[in-house]
């Protein structure tokens, strides 16, 4: 039996930047699965519950990388469905709906992703 450290050493072959546009992030999704992202965060998004977020109010207090993981639509309102790490009491049970096609937060200027590098996987 493989030790849990030996099956998590897992790599990607190289990262790369994806164009700075909405349909870029979407079509890399729809591609290659899920994409990493940064974004500015202000006061507000540390207050997120629910809903489609997007900044209202409060200073800038750093920056945060998450998970895109796909998109929608409610009421007519785009979103990115965004995976977050802080715990599933934060947001929408750890999940995060962030408004899209805006640049909301500067999240679609710093989208990258990475394909993984298949000779790190054991063969039985």
């Amino acid at each position: 039996m493989l030790s849990w450290q030996s099956r998590a050493n897992h790599s990607t072959n190289a990262s790369y930047n994806i164009h700075e546009s909405e349909t870029s992030i979407k079509k890399e999704i729809m591609l290659n699965g899920p994409v990493e992202a940064a974004f500015d965060v202000y006061e507000d998004f540390t207050q997120y519950q629910s809903g489609i977020y997007f900044h209202a109010w409060g200073e800038l207090v750093g920056g945060h990388a998450i998970r895109i993981l796909g998109w929608g639509e409610q009421n007519g309102v785009p979103y990115w469905l965004i995976a977050n790490s802080w715990n599933e009491d934060w947001g929408e049970k750890g999940y995060l709906r962030l408004l899209r096609g805006y640049n909301e937060c500067g999240i679609e200027e710093e989208a990258t992703a990475g394909l993984p590098d298949l000779s790190t996987i054991p063969h039985f």
